[in-house]
C-alpha cells in the first residue's frame, strides 16, 4: 500500500532526527540487525550508515565455525553498547558497537542511578593496593580509598569480605569507579545509634571488632556502632601505640566505661577485663624494699622501670647514680636494673624508686 503524503513527511521527519542525534561512546542505543558480514553483522541504529558489530563483540563466549545463532539473528532489534564512535580502521567510518558490554553498561547506569539516589550497595574487597583497596560491584572494579575506608587503612582481613558502599563517582567513559565506605557506615550508624545504645549500661562486657586504630586509641564496632577504647584503657602497662596491643580486624571483649546519650558516644575499656595489678601489689611491695626491674622507657627526667606485670615506677633523675648524668647515657629500654622503693602510694598508681640511696647503704 502506498504511503500517504503525511506518513512520507513523517518518515522524512523521522529519518532527518536520527541523522542529527549525536552517538558517544558508552551510550547505549536499540537497532535492527540487517545483515551478516565476514567479521560481523551491520546494524541500523537510525545513524547515517549501518553501525558494525565485529564478532569479537558479541559475545565472551568460544563460538565454532562463526555461527552465531545463539546469540544474534537478522532482524533481531537488540539494545547495543557503542563501543567507538567511529572506526577509523573502516574505510565507511561506522560506529562500532559491543553486545558482551551492555551488561558492563547496564551496570555503570545502575552505578550512576545508585550516586544519583544516594544508595548504599555491596561491593567485594578482592585487591589492597597503594592508597586504598580494589572492589568488584556488578562485574566492575572500583576503587576505595584509605581515607573512604572505615578503618582508615587496609589490611590483609578485608580480602574477600564484603563491605557497604556509597558512589561517590561513576564514570563510565574514563573507567572510574570510586566508592566509599564511611559514608555507608555514618548512614548506617544514625540510624541505629539510639537503639544500640539504649540496651547498654556502664560496666555491661561486650564484644566487638577493632574497626580503626588512631594514635590516641582504637575504635570497636559494637553492633554496628563505634565506642572509643582510649589508650589509656588498653593495658596498664605503658605503651608506645594501640597498635602495639591491638589490631585492625581484632575481636574482642571490651568493658564499657561511660555512655554519653547526648553525644551518642560510647567509651570502653580493655584492661579493665583484667585484674587491676596496682590492687594486686598492695601487700606485695614496701617503702625501703630492694627490689629488680626491667627499663620500659627512658626520658630526660627519669626513668620508667615495670616492675610487676602492668605496673610502672618512676626512677627520678636525682635518684640516678651518677647524679645530674644523662639518663639516655646509663640506662637502656629492656636494662633490668635494681632499685629501692622510695615511696610506695599504688593507690595514687604512683610508686617513686632510688638508686642513689642503695649505694648510700
Amino acid at each position: 500500500m502506498a504511503k500517504t503524503a503525511n506518513e512520507q513527511d513523517e518518515f522524512v521527519r523521522l529519518l532527518e532526527e536520527s541523522y542529527n542525534y549525536k552517538f558517544s561512546v558508552a551510550d547505549v542505543v536499540k537497532g535492527i540487525v540487517i545483515k551478516q558480514e565476514n567479521e560481523g553483522f551491520l546494524v541500523d541504529i537510525g545513524a547515517k550508515t549501518e553501525a558494525f558489530l565485529p564478532n569479537r563483540e558479541i559475545t565472551n563466549n568460544q563460538v565454532n565455525d562463526r555461527d552465531y545463532s545463539e546469540y544474534i539473528a537478522i532482524n533481531d532489534v537488540k539494545e547495543f553498547y557503542i563501543l567507538k564512535e567511529e572506526d577509523e580502521d573502516d574505510e565507511n567510518g561506522r560506529i562500532v558497537l559491543s553486545l558482551k558490554k551492555l551488561s558492563c553498561a547496564k551496570a555503570w547506569q545502575e552505578l550512576q542511578n545508585a550516586k544519583y539516589n544516594n544508595e548504599t550497595i555491596i561491593a567485594k574487597v578482592v585487591l589492597i593496593v597503594r592508597g586504598g583497596v580494589i572492589v568488584e560491584v556488578s562485574d566492575l572494579r572500583g576503587f576505595v580509598p584509605a581515607s573512604q575506608l572505615r578503618t582508615g587503612a587496609p589490611f590483609d582481613g578485608l580480602i574477600g569480605t564484603e563491605i557497604e558502599v556509597k558512589v561517590l563517582e561513576a564514570d563510565a567513559k574514563r573507567n572510574k569507579l570510586i566508592l566509599s565506605q564511611r559514608q555507608a557506615v555514618a548512614e548506617q550508624r544514625e540510624q541505629v545509634v539510639d537503639e544500640i545504645i539504649s540496651q547498654l549500661e556502664v560496666g555491661q562486657v561486650v564484644k566487638g571488632k577493632v574497626v580503626r586504630i588512631a594514635d590516641f586509641g582504637g575504635f570497636i564496632d559494637i553492633n554496628g556502632v563505634d565506642g572509643l577504647l582510649p589508650i589509656s584503657e588498653i593495658s596498664w602497662q605503658r605503651i608506645k601505640h594501640p597498635s602495639d596491643v591491638i589490631s585492625l580486624g581484632e575481636e574482642l571483649e571490651v568493658k564499657i566505661l561511660k555512655i554519653d546519650m547526648d553525644m551518642k558516644r560510647i567509651s570502653l575499656s580493655l584492661k579493665r577485663m583484667g585484674e587491676n595489678p596496682w590492687e594486686s601489689i598492695e601487700n606485695q611491695f614496701q617503702e625501703g624494699q630492694i627490689i629488680k626491674g626491667t627499663v620500659n622507657k627512658v626520658t630526660s627526667f627519669g626513668a620508667f622501670i615495670n616492675i610487676y606485670p602492668g605496673v610502672e615506677a618512676l626512677l627520678p633523675l636525682a635518684e640516678m647514680v651518677p647524679e645530674n648524668a644523662n639518663p639516655f647515657n646509663i640506662y637502656n629500654v629492656g636494662d633490668e636494673v635494681e632499685v629501692l622503693i622510695k615511696k610506695f602510694t599504688p593507690q595514687e598508681h604512683r610508686i617513686a624508686l632510688s638508686v642513689k640511696d642503695i649505694v648510700k647503704e
